[in-house]
């Protein structure tokens, strides 16, 4: 029996976009954009991986946004196993946004 392979560049980038309905309810940017979203990694065997951080430890979505991520991700044809790694370094900062965030919210 042999393992189906998928095309993992196509698979990570609608990743990318699923990862950028998520929202922390107190940023009007995705989460992507937030830079939130450190690694996206997708095996050919549909394995994803995701690490992520939040914008501080104490943030009210701590333990609702990374399981938001991994249902989302979970819908992506083409993914088997879904792992959300949330991790606190680097440390994020307003420096991780990128221009589009930045520009809307008003740090130009």
């Amino acid at each position: 029996m042999s393992e189906k392979t998928i095309n993992t560049a196509e698979v990570r980038e609608q990743v990318i976009e699923i990862l950028k309905t998520c929202y922390d309810p107190e940023i009007p940017v995705d989460i992507y954009e937030l830079g939130l979203i450190y690694t996206v990694e997708v095996q050919e065997n549909g394995d994803t991986r995701v690490e992520m951080t939040l914008t501080s430890p104490a943030c009210p979505v701590a333990e609702s946004l990374p399981i938001e991520v991994e249902q989302k991700v979970r819908t992506v044809p083409g993914t088997a196993e879904v792992k959300i790694d949330l991790v606190w370094e680097p440390t994020w900062t307003k420096d991780m946004l990128t221009e589009a965030a930045k520009l809307k919210l008003g740090f130009f």
